[in-house]
């Protein structure tokens, strides 16, 4: 045992039963075999699901620039980029592999407190385990399992005490404010951090929060705001096992804490950092998605692809669609639209998801390439949707993310349907794998994409990860074809 993990055994929180010490405590006190085998099993998938939208992101266009300007500023190092066969400095690849994650608007959301969690954990995790001079020894699979796990609790409880999805109708990127923590968490557990070492880690990841939602409409920078907290987070927990003190009582200081800043004026409720802590698993939360698009956007594409297969009609026939959403989803994602659109911009826009789910009736990577985005026929439909706030969208998310429509067709009939979010309980694992199989069959060898399913699967047996990172650092194929150069 090196010295650094003798002093920080059994360290205490400076308050153990305020909100910041309930959470450190629980997070240096948690054992992977006190998590249910169900939400194991669930981190596991989650996992995978991020590898598979990493896989798919890593030489997208603003992927590859990304790449290219900051590593020319930063040089290699020792943790690998996904999909490049290239090495970086660790924080550099928690940055640019989250970065990949989010790449391309496929990776998983959490609807009752907005964040992508496998686009901050995963790639904090991975970074720390192959950074030169980790504490702690090598990583198993079981402390990389417990490390997400770690992740995908805290960041959903911290946004909680944000009131949720009530950060996105105020402007900031949820995600990029409350994922710092989840980051931290995830990294501190690698190193072995004790409750006092998590309560300056989460203190220094909680400085470093920020996000603006502005970036939605058309610049690169929204694809790399969870990276931002991932390097930030990692940062925060290193520091912390060298005995570098953070904001004690981050969450619940009245002056200048992250809770009062973030939450000024809107009642932040502190006691939702710590809330059933090992009762309530926000893992089993998670939502993955199946459409390349902003979480509030699923409920009107699966309504659309509801309608039409019940009672098809033709986008020629279409004379106008209303629909209406709750606030967050208004505000996020109903904003003009016009020519030129970008991918982000495509990706963020009701308009653009309502006209190509009724157009293609699918709302994945083929709709927002360049190309279909500047389509005519779309163009000629995005003018006739008309997009209005409905207060009634209220309560729980199912609510306020779902959607109303009505799309009313030349022969004078009439389309009206009511949708509501589909939870994570509506996608199985199996579900997951899927996914991962269909992402990867353009941009990694099948041989390949199998061994790496396996090897995720086994994560928690698994003594030795070098053969998982291998996998994940070969070069992958542009997903996007000649575009991607």
């Amino acid at each position: 045992m090196s010295s650094v993990q003798e002093v920080h055994t059994g360290r205490a929180a400076t308050d153990p039963a305020g909100p910041t010490g309930r959470l450190a405590t629980w997070l240096a006190g948690l054992r992977l075999e006190d998590v249910p085998e169900r939400v194991r099993q669930r981190a596991i998938h989650l996992l995978l699901d991020g590898i598979g939208c990493a896989l798919v992101g890593a030489r997208l266009p603003w992927s590859r620039r990304a790449v290219e300007s900051l590593c020319r500023l930063e040089g290699s190092g020792p943790a690998q980029l996904i999909g490049w066969n290239r090495g970086a400095p660790p924080p550099l690849a928690a940055l640019l592999n989250s970065t990949f994650i989010q790449g391309f608007e496929l990776d998983d959301f959490h609807p009752f407190a907005p964040l992508h969690s496998a686009s901050l954990v995963l790639p904090a995790l991975l970074a720390c385990a192959q950074a030169d001079g980790k504490r702690g020894g090598p990583v198993t699979g079981a402390d990389f399992l417990k490390g997400a796990i770690a992740g995908f609790e805290v960041g959903p409880r911290v946004g909680l005490g944000l009131h949720g999805i009530e950060m996105l109708s105020r402007g900031w990127h949820s995600g990029a404010v409350f994922g710092t923590h989840a980051a931290a968490a995830a990294a501190g557990t690698l190193l072995r951090l004790d409750a006092a070492g998590f309560e300056d880690a989460l203190g220094m990841a909680g400085t470093q929060s920020g996000g603006l939602m502005a970036a939605q409409f058309e610049a690169m920078c929204k694809r790399m705001h969870h990276g931002f907290a991932a390097r930030a987070g990692l940062g925060a927990a290193w520091l912390a096992a060298d005995d570098y003190t953070g904001i004690k009582r981050v969450f619940e200081r009245d002056y200048g804490g992250f809770l009062a800043a973030f939450g000024e004026g809107h009642d932040p409720d502190a006691s939702q950092v710590a809330a059933d802590l090992g009762e309530r698993w926000e893992t089993e939360r998670i939502v993955v998605k199946f459409h390349a698009a902003m979480g509030g956007l699923h409920s009107t594409i699966d309504a659309i692809r509801g309608t039409r297969a019940k009672r098809p009609f033709r986008p020629e026939d279409v004379e106008s669609i209303d629909v209406w959403v709750g606030k967050a989803v208004y505000h996020h994602g109903a904003f003009p639209v016009e020519r030129p659109l970008t991918s982000i911009g495509a990706q963020m826009s009701l308009a653009y998801a309502v006209a190509v789910a009724v157009v293609d009736g699918s709302a994945m990577i083929p709709q927002y390439t360049a190309e279909r985005i500047e389509s005519d026929d779309l163009w000629t439909l995005i003018p006739r949707v008309r997009m209005h706030e409905d207060e009634n969208f209220q309560g729980g998310p199912q609510k306020k993310l779902g959607c109303r429509l009505r799309i009313a067709l030349a022969d004078g009939s009439v389309r009206e349907v009511e949708q509501g979010l589909r939870f994570s309980d509506a996608i199985s694992n199996d579900d997951i794998v899927a996914k991962f199989r269909t992402l990867c069959e353009p941009v990694v060898p099948p041989d390949r994409c199998e061994r790496i399913v396996e090897a995720v699967l086994g994560l928690e047996r698994a003594g030795d990860l070098s053969g998982l990172f291998e996998l994940l650092a070969q070069e992958t194929a542009p997903a996007l074809g000649a575009q991607d150069d």
